[in-house]
């Protein structure tokens, strides 16, 4: 599927994580043959392309992100062919597939670190991010883990610390290593080779560290890192020595040179920053490094109109010229339909006002799977918590676990998702939302899904209309899209409570897309949760 080369810049791509999609074989746990046995549904949605949760072999300490043998797949999802044959049905079905790339660390069981860590002489000795301990004993440095303490676990083998900067049985591999960035590109080339359309680069900022392994600073007095919580102390500095190094962008030139020898692929990156989109900028400018890249302003709690509006300025005064891949939910956050609980309304109210805010924006977007059901946030027992990260944060509750309970496809035992005992429960309030209720019915989320997906897909303006920032209020958010002396209004109501907003040109709202919203005059009444998008032509 090398046709059109440029298809990832208005695409939608759903994300699957496949644990939690579909089990084929009654164990569980979701899978590869699973996947492929969906993908008519996903084709049926309306989506671009399908990204895939890593399904390499691990010994699942964090779910798949410790990967312990790059070019293979873990028998838990499957085989080679399970995945050969997912990647043709998908590209039989006009659907691109990526996959997810963990190249800022392994696990801890990977052959290349029990070579790293066996003595300080060896061939592979500095393939990680090995340093000596301070004249007391303790961390070279300050910096810590996301997942809670130093980033720092000492080894008796070596008598050394090593970096980690999420779980300690997922060692950072050391980009400052020519033969590691060498190995890491052949990892890519292995699947480029098999048919991907392209990767989401975990952590993408996170590959090189400072040489020197200064301390990171502290935080203002106040403030708080990225989208971290207050509560982890990740939170309170500033990541200038342990992230994001200019060296980076290096390897990110390197890989992009590979991927230009597979016409089509595309490199999609996670940044996490203290200043998100500015790096953002960064990794996407040009045409040597990544075609476009996510950030968490819109993965955050924070919702209210105000705070939107600072998020979409923040964007276009740092990086309105760059490729920015939208989202609102992953397998990392709470689901948005009980993240955003403070607009109000109804679950489902919140679940489409946060899926048309979503297509309005310039730019590729992701759809976390459940999204198109209005699924909530599963608030589940601490017994029966499976993520590391929530263990460790209980009982603040900042895990991953009820955002990654199985998909329901249908109110059958095991919810159509398996036959077996499911790694996660299912939600009792999830199986009045499974696939097969809402596929059909007209009045679904999923049915409004499929028709603002269409309309996102051949509407001129949602896809090459430039985004120009209107007044907010307390309680909306407007914006236009812009082009070809056309303009598209799209206003939001971010609250609970009726709003007015005032329009000051003569536009016409677009049939079919108003919801809880009237037009007169210039002045627009919008329901709780209400939307309008009208049109204006703004050149003759």
């Amino acid at each position: 599927m090398n046709q059109h080369i440029d298809w990832w810049r208005h695409a939608v791509v759903y994300e699957v994580y496949p644990r939690s999609f579909q089990d084929s074989n009654g164990d569980g746990i979701g899978d590869l043959d699973g996947i492929t046995a969906r993908l008519p549904y996903l084709k049926g949605l309306g989506v671009d392309a399908v990204w895939i949760a890593p399904f390499f072999r691990s010994p699942m300490r964090d779910f798949g992100y410790d990967v312990s043998d790059y070019l293979d797949v873990d028998p838990m999802f499957g085989t080679m062919r399970s995945f050969e044959t997912l990647v043709e049905c998908a590209h039989s079905l006009g659907l691109r597939v990526m996959i997810d790339l963990v190249l800022s660390h392994s696990s801890d069981q990977h052959p290349w670190f029990a070579a790293s860590r066996a003595d300080r002489s060896n061939l592979q000795a500095d393939w990680y991010v090995w340093a000596d301990a301070k004249p007391d004993g303790t961390p070279p440095n300050n910096w810590l883990s996301i997942f809670g303490g130093s980033a720092w676990q000492w080894d008796t083998r070596r008598e050394q610390y090593y970096l980690h900067n999420f779980l300690a049985s997922q060692p950072d591999l050391n980009f400052h290593t020519p033969a590691v960035q060498d190995a890491l590109l052949e990892v890519a080339r292995f699947w480029l080779v098999r048919g991907v359309d392209g990767f989401r680069l975990d952590t993408v900022n996170f590959y090189t560290h400072d040489r020197q392994l200064r301390n990171n600073p502290p935080q203002p007095r106040g403030q708080f890192a990225g989208a971290a919580h207050r509560s982890n102390p990740y939170a309170w500095q500033r990541h200038l020595h342990d992230k994001t190094q200019p060296e980076n962008l290096v390897f990110i030139e390197r890989l992009r040179a590979l991927c230009e020898g597979f016409p089509g692929s595309v490199l999609l990156g996670e940044i996490g920053d203290d200043q998100q989109y500015k790096t953002l900028a960064e990794y996407t400018a040009g045409d040597k490094r990544l075609q476009m890249a996510y950030v968490f302003r819109l993965l955050e709690r924070a919702c209210s109109a105000r705070h939107l509006a600072g998020v979409l300025e923040e964007y276009l005064r740092d990086a309105s010229r760059s490729r920015v891949c939208w989202s609102v939910g992953n397998h990392d956050v709470e689901r948005v339909a009980s993240r955003w609980s403070a607009w109000g309304a109804t679950a489902r109210q919140r679940a489409e006002l946060a899926a048309a805010l979503l297509l309005s924006l310039p730019g590729g977007k992701c759809i976390y799977q459940g999204e198109e059901l209005g699924l909530t946030e599963v608030d589940v027992p601490f017994e029966q918590l499976r993520d590391p990260f929530g263990i460790t944060m209980w009982p603040q509750k900042m895990g991953r676990d009820g955002c990654r309970t199985p998909m329901p496809w249908t109110r059958a035992p095991g919810a159509g998702f398996t036959t077996g005992t499911p790694w996660l429960p299912i939600a009792d309030e999830h199986l009045p939302l499974a696939v097969r209720e809402q596929v059909g019915d007209a009045g679904s989320l999923h049915a409004f899904y499929v028709d603002w997906l269409g309309w996102h897909r051949g509407e001129r303006l949602l896809r090459d209309g430039a985004l120009q920032l209107l007044a907010p209020t307390d309680q909306v958010l407007a914006f236009e899209r812009v082009a070809g002396g056309e303009s598209l209004i799209c206003v939001f109501n971010l609250s609970g409570e009726p709003a007015d907003y005032r329009i000051d040109r003569n536009a016409v709202a677009v049939e079919g897309r108003s919801i809880g919203a009237l037009l007169e005059g210039g002045e627009v009444r919008l329901e709780r949760c209400g939307m309008l998008f009208a049109r204006v032509k703004t050149a003759a």
